[in-house]
């Protein structure tokens, strides 16, 4: 067995071809077009119609004919409260085959760096804020997406396994909640802000006094917009290596009362704001400790308000397009 890899990371060759597994997803588009922005001119993508990332045989023949030397694996199951806790079986399932699938292949056809991307979901419900990288595997998770969240965790331990067996030099980033152009904005599948997004501009459309959301509005949150985590993951694969996963987020949270309002201003909804305490609010709190990232030299551009009122404009401008 391989100690663990002595790299040191250096910029990328942008002519090498770069699979970035998931690319019509919300993380994956965006950096899909980060790459191109960045001038990599050999960038690759299936979607899932043309790569079934399920079936072994047929990524293994994609890797067999394409030979990336780059890969950042963003294809995943993904959804809300509602989807993941009614769906524990599809998201356990159909996450740990694709990670599986994809790192195998990776590994067998000599990938040289590849960046796995997990969840802020993989940490204790009650680890201490903010969450350092440490808190993983600490304590009990979440119940409502617990199955998403062993999966990821799952993701992490293969790459630090290949890691140490194979001497490959890979890494994992865990984002925060992420938002912007790409999201999923339907009524079961969606995560809080875009779920907040449709709500609040659909109820701005039609001329509703009031708009009800699910639980108290006391849980607090991070939010990081989607083209931030495309840069961060460029960044950490220049410059950074090591077992770890890295934490990518802002350092800042703010509560679902706060950010209801934010979206109500973005989309210009007058009327009033209530909560169905019925309804489960899920973790209290999850604020990513971010200072691994920020010594390795990085940092978020892009402002929440700004950032709302960005995906706002998107998703108005692709209402006939986007996942409803």
């Amino acid at each position: 067995m391989a100690e663990d890899v002595k790299f040191l990371p250096t910029p990328l060759e942008r002519s090498a071809t770069f699979y970035v597994a998931g690319h019509r997803g919300l993380v994956g588009s965006a950096i899909w077009r980060n790459l191109q922005n960045e001038g990599f001119t050999n960038v690759v993508g299936r979607t899932s119609a043309e790569l079934d990332l399920k079936n072994r045989d047929e990524v293994f023949a994609f890797f067999s004919e394409n030979k990336p030397r780059y890969v950042v694996l963003a294809a995943a199951k993904v959804g809300g409260i509602l989807a993941n806790n009614t769906f524990p079986v599809d998201f356990l399932s159909d996450n740990l085959r694709i990670q599986v699938n994809v790192l195998d292949a990776a590994r067998e056809h000599g990938v040289e760096r590849l960046l796995f991307l997990g969840s802020s979901c993989i940490y204790p419900k009650f680890a201490e804020q903010p969450i350092r990288e440490d808190s993983l595997l600490t304590g009990h998770l979440e119940p409502t997406n617990d199955a998403y969240a062993i999966a990821k965790i799952a993701g992490i331990m293969q790459v630090q396994a290949i890691r140490r067996q194979y001497g490959l030099p890979w890494i994992s980033a865990m984002p925060t909640n992420l938002y912007g152009p790409g999201d999923n904005f339907s009524a079961a599948g969606s995560h809080v802000l875009p779920a907040l997004i449709r709500r609040y501009d659909e109820a701005a459309r039609s001329g509703a006094e009031t708009v009800t959301n699910w639980g108290t509005g006391s849980p607090r949150r991070e939010f990081l917009h989607v083209d931030d985590m495309a840069a961060a993951c460029l960044h950490l694969l220049e410059h950074y290596d090591g077992p770890s996963q890295v934490n990518v987020g802002t350092g800042t949270d703010v509560t679902i009362m706060e950010l209801a309002s934010e979206v109500a201003d973005a989309v210009g909804f007058k009327g009033v704001i209530e909560w169905d305490t019925s309804k489960p609010d899920g973790t209290p709190r999850k604020l990513l400790d971010v200072s691994k990232l920020t010594r390795s030299g990085w940092s978020h551009s892009i402002g929440l308000q700004e950032g709302i009122r960005k995906t706002v404009e998107w998703y108005r401008d692709n209402l006939t397009s986007i996942r409803t």
